[in-house]
């Protein structure tokens, strides 16, 4: 009998027989069973795969071939049945999604999986991270905190998963728990115990430990984390009780940011002879102290780096997703935050919510997997996560769902552009270019196998019409290397902004990347003052006398009373755990905002071509603004500009709205236009709405009073 079901056993010989003798990997996942027997009492099987998964300086190999480990983070939430799945055939059939969307290795949350899981990833190629189930302090014997029953307890379950599991091939790495704290030397060793005792797979003191102070122990095969100090950051996004934030989160969005300079930065002395200080530091759902080095400069590390939970950008609640739980779990807190939504007269937006916000988050996770993919010196990933993660707060951070299928944001193909074992990388400043200037941009492959083909590149405009195009040969080998440069002037006689998409591909493959861009032509800033038949202030009186007067305002308040500072990214993680976690530690909250919801064909956007969702040219616009707090507005009350809140708050947030006011016409923009005039797309909004406000197209449906108005705005 086949020991993985009689449904199994002929992909078992064909394999043998196609490829007897081949090691395994991910590309040619080759099993093998030793059928014994002795006699009728003694007889069975052993199932093996041959393979040598290997820590080689900075980076890793299988089979003596360098690869990268694009993985997932797996904390077994399964809601149809409470628990894991324990037949071979739903492993695969979840495994195959992760792989489907370019994932080849798996990180399990504390955890450790049932034997179909690795049984699974055998026959598919999944390189396997099981985890002790421990998230706390290994204290040494004689100090504080020292658990011996707990730790003689933990080990032993650690050989347990070795004896157990350790055979499969899957099962190549081993990591002692995550975000441990307390001593590495009794870290390093239980780590030579488990090294001692099994060499089959390579070993770490755990993922993300001593979190803003790391360390790399001589016993460690592999490092762990999400920075190697304080301040050098390995990932992109992080919540406020760890900020500072990352380049995600902060900075304007371009293709540049990498990590090797973090990795391995200009080398500067260190002070010694510094006490150590007392800090409080996120401790699982809460907060603790801790005593660290004040000269804890950070690590170089020599061994390979896999950045921890990346991502963990929120999307807004699909209410669809309700009746898929059919079994022992519940979607109650989906059903909350239905009810609050429709409190705030705004249920009617929840698909758009959901479709706004998810656009944004693919965004993000597209350029928080290729800053790694351009890292010469990241050797793997661990996202947080492909899918949702309803424990641990409600954390909808999945492009699928909570049971492993789509959400329909973003296909396997889209995602497989830039997670996948080729990836074609565009490095170039700035989304927005302007009309006349040289579009410039590096183009880079990043292959675990190697590559021998012709590279292809076109930019083109919304219609089709090819403003450059070119291509790069030759043979590329493993790992990060640039291909070539793009030199693309700009039209300069273009007379509206136009969309543009950069296209790259990899000839008689299916690799290919594309990138979205926006081409403004170059203008001044406009004048934004009173004019004849409009009054422009950032005055509420003047706006206020001029409606009562029955005329049309363009209103750019400076100051906003009831307002959410504007935040381009979408929220980290799930805003009310990391709310409590900041508040406790007395640290500030994040912003908690997930992205604009744009009514793009209003005639107030006519000038400014825009999509749904949010994309880098409102980078500048979001940032510069106050998302005015509508909530006191009837229900239908739509800003044209609307930010989207979190489900908890679901504040209506608007920075570009209009109404009637009296027998007046108002039009609201509260992004400080000033402030960022300098840029081409800001040029360009205040164009467009400048002509709005003057045309007869401006007669708002949706009305306001001018006491709504006076309590966002209150007087000087």
């Amino acid at each position: 009998m086949c020991p993985y079901g009689e449904e199994h056993y002929s992909l078992f010989l064909d394999t043998a027989a196609a490829i007897c003798y081949t090691e395994w990997s991910e590309y040619q996942p080759a099993l093998y069973f030793l059928l014994y027997q002795i006699d009728e009492q003694d007889n069975g099987f052993v199932s093996f795969g041959m393979r040598k998964f290997c820590a080689d300086g900075t980076r890793f190999t299988i089979n003596g071939k360098p690869t990268m480990l694009r993985g997932k983070h797996d904390g077994m939430i399964f809601p149809r049945t409470g628990y894991a799945p324990t037949d071979v055939n739903e492993w695969i059939r979840i495994l195959q999604t992760a792989k489907d969307y370019g994932i080849n290795h798996y990180r399990f949350h504390t955890c450790c999986p049932p034997d179909a899981a690795f049984t699974a990833a055998d026959l598919l190629g999944i390189y396997m991270e099981p985890e002790l189930p421990f998230w706390g302090t290994i204290a040494a014997p004689g100090e504080e905190g020292y658990q011996e029953a707990e730790q003689q307890y933990l080990i032993a379950l650690g050989d347990q998963m070795l004896d157990a599991f350790g055979n499969h091939p899957s099962f190549v790495m081993f990591s002692l728990g995550n975000e441990l704290w307390g001593s590495p030397e009794r870290l390093g060793e239980i780590l030579r115990h488990y090294k001692a005792r099994d060499s089959r797979c390579l070993y770490t003191q755990g993922c993300n430990n001593f979190q803003h102070f790391p360390l790399v122990l001589p016993e460690d095969d592999y490092f762990v984390g999400v920075r190697l100090s304080k301040e050098r950051l390995i990932r992109g996004s992080y919540g406020m009780c760890d900020a500072p934030l990352g380049h995600v989160q902060t900075d304007r969005p371009s293709t540049m940011h990498q990590y090797d300079t973090i990795i391995f930065p200009e080398q500067k002395e260190d002070a010694d002879g510094e006490a150590a200080e007392e800090i409080e530091i996120q401790y699982g759902t809460g907060v603790k102290k801790v005593k660290v080095s004040k000269s804890a400069g950070g690590l170089i590390p020599t061994k390979p780096v896999i950045t921890h939970e990346i991502g963990q950008y929120e999307v807004y609640p699909n209410f669809r997703e309700i009746e898929k739980y059919t079994g022992p779990l519940k979607a109650r807190n989906f059903e909350i935050f239905r009810e609050r939504l429709a409190a705030k007269g705004m249920l009617s937006q929840a698909e758009d919510f959901f479709q706004c916000s998810g656009a944004l988050a693919a965004a993000c996770y597209k350029e928080e997997i290729e800053a790694a993919m351009r890292s010469q010196y990241v050797a793997g990933f661990q996202l947080l996560d492909l899918q949702d993660f309803s424990g641990h707060g409600t954390a909808l951070v999945g492009m699928l769902d909570a049971f492993m299928e789509s959400k329909g944001l973003i296909t396997p193909e889209e995602w497989r552009m830039f997670c996948s074992d080729c990836v074609l990388l565009a490095q170039f400043p700035s989304y927005t270019l302007i009309s006349g200037e040289i579009f410039t941009a590096k183009v880079s492959m990043r292959t675990v196998l190697p590559q021998d083909g012709t590279v292809e590149w076109v930019l083109m405009n919304e219609n089709g019409d090819t403003l450059g195009k070119g291509s790069f040969s030759g043979k590329q080998e493993p790992g990060l290397s640039e291909i070539g440069r793009i030199f693309c002037p700009m039209p300069e006689e273009i007379s509206s902004p136009e969309r543009l998409f950069l296209i790259l591909s990899l000839t008689d493959t299916d690799v290919c990347n594309a990138y979205d861009l926006m081409l403004y032509p170059a203008i001044a800033m406009p004048e934004l003052e009173t004019q004849e038949t409009l009054c422009i202030t950032e005055q509420l009186d003047e706006a206020l006398a001029a409606l009562q007067e029955g005329k049309r305002v363009l209103f750019l308040p400076t100051e906003t009373a009831q307002s959410i500072p504007g935040f381009y990214c979408t929220d980290f993680w799930c805003y009310p755990m990391f709310r409590d976690i900041c508040n406790w530690m007395k640290k500030p909250v994040a912003v908690g905002t997930m992205g604009l919801c744009i009514q793009q064909d209003h005639p107030a956007l006519a000038q400014f071509p825009s999509q749904k969702y949010s994309t880098p040219q409102w980078y500048d616009l979001v940032s510069a603004a106050d998302c005015a707090i509508l909530d006191d507005t009837p229900e239908g009350f739509t800003p044209i500009v609307q930010m989207i809140d979190n489900f908890e708050r679901n504040h209506k947030l608007g920075i570009l709205w209009e109404a009637q006011v009296g027998n007046g016409c108002l039009l609201v923009c509260t992004s400080r236009l000033s402030s960022a005039a300098e840029r081409p797309e800001v040029r360009w909004f205040a164009k467009s709405i400048l002509s709005y406000a003057k045309s007869d197209a401006f007669r708002p449906e949706q009305k306001m009073t001018l006491e709504q108005l006076q309590k966002i705005f209150p007087p000087k």
